[in-house]
């Protein structure tokens, strides 16, 4: 499974019009509840700035970004978890997402419609986490229903039933019971492991992003703050947009876009910002290969070791892993080239355990 970001959120907060400007691919947004059925899927490059640096170093023929998959899912109302609006198929779509950036809606438009009549960021985003809190119960009721079975059928055999495992499916059920979301649990080690396989909605890394208008990007209104307090005590994060704007750059060409953010003080793109931060979430890190032919950057699970981050490039890499000549790209803009980065003893040999860091520039020895 590739890098996953999923957005959610209610009906016409902005979702689509955001998914639109990420990917530049034509998803319905409409002044009305549930104008996505299937879910829009689209791939996006991650900015990184020190591929471009690469880049302008190097001049390569060819420089290939990392990217991020993003799907746009249909808006969830109140009463998703028991099928309102469609919910169980949308709910069902998230489950198959990674990370969730959370979108929302922190202005008012009498033009634009709201599923409840008068928007309000906290009770917009609680509508949303009960509803998913609700479906993780459901299942864990329906899990806990079917070990009582088990443990039942265990005890008239005279074999021991497995209460640890009850144990913690009850702990997590407790704690979504009391209205909070799984990822706020702590767990051991062996209880996370224990709950994998129902791969609960809440349990999902997220992160909101609060939709304002063009005129409170500079200077937020109360619907904002009250976001930004909530996820401060959440331990989560916030990145403000302009949805509508974001669209707007989106449709520009490269150098129009660049004015135009240099005109508003744009240091970087909400749609950047958002990239960025579901790629953080999904714990990922960024090597690089660089040469004449390519530069390119490869995204891989932090912790990765060398001989899998090969295997990345092609099955063969890995196969007939011998050795991986690495130096980092830190070295290398401050010494200029690779050849001088050799001469100041920075390139240095790794075997396939070495675990690949962030910024690593490798190249790979293989015999196959």
């Amino acid at each position: 499974m590739g890098l996953v970001l999923g957005i959610v959120g209610l009906p016409n907060v902005g979702k689509s019009t955001l998914f639109r400007a990420l990917t530049r691919v034509e998803a319905e947004a409409a002044n009305y509840p549930f104008c996505t059925i299937e879910p829009n899927v689209g791939i996006v490059p991650v900015q990184d700035e020190r591929l471009q640096k690469l880049n302008e170093l190097i001049k390569p023929e060819k420089c290939v970004p990392a990217t991020l998959k993003v799907v746009d899912i249909a808006g969830l109302v109140k009463g998703a978890s028991e099928g309102e609006g469609l919910g169980n198929q949308f709910l069902s779509h998230i489950r198959e997402v990674q990370a969730i950036a959370h979108v929302v809606r922190c202005f008012e438009d009498e033009n634009i419609a709201h599923v409840t009549g008068k928007p309000s960021a906290l009770d917009d985003l609680e509508i949303v986490e009960t509803e998913l809190i609700l479906a993780d119960l459901s299942q864990l009721e329906r899990k806990l229903e079917r070990l009582s079975k088990q443990m039942k059928g265990k005890s008239a055999k005279g074999s021991s039933p497995d209460a640890n495992e009850t144990a913690v499916f009850q702990k997590m059920h407790d704690h979504l019971a009391s209205g909070k979301m799984a990822s706020s649990l702590e767990l051991s080690e062996e209880e996370e492991k224990t709950l994998q396989e129902l791969q609960l909605l809440t349990a999902k890394p997220f992160f909101y992003v609060a939709n304002l208008d063009e005129e409170e990007l500079e200077n937020p209104g109360p619907q904002f703050q009250a976001l930004e307090k909530h996820a401060a005590q959440q331990g989560k994060s916030v990145i403000p947009v302009s949805a509508k704007l974001e669209a707007e750059l989106s449709e520009m060409d490269e150098e129009e876009s660049r004015e135009f953010q240099e005109e508003m003080g744009l240091q970087q793109t909400g749609l950047d910002q958002v990239i960025l931060r579901g790629y953080e979430l999904l714990n990922q890190i960024t090597y690089f290969t660089a040469g004449a032919p390519e530069v390119r950057a490869w995204e891989i699970q932090n912790g990765t070791q060398a001989s899998s981050a090969a295997g990345k490039i092609h099955t063969d890499f890995e196969k007939g892993f011998i050795r991986a000549e690495v130096y980092h790209y830190s070295d290398l803009i401050q010494l200029g080239s690779e050849n001088a980065v050799k001469e100041a003893g920075k390139l240095r040999l790794e075997g396939r355990e070495y675990m690949v860091q962030d910024g690593d520039i490798m190249h790979f020895r293989f015999n196959v």
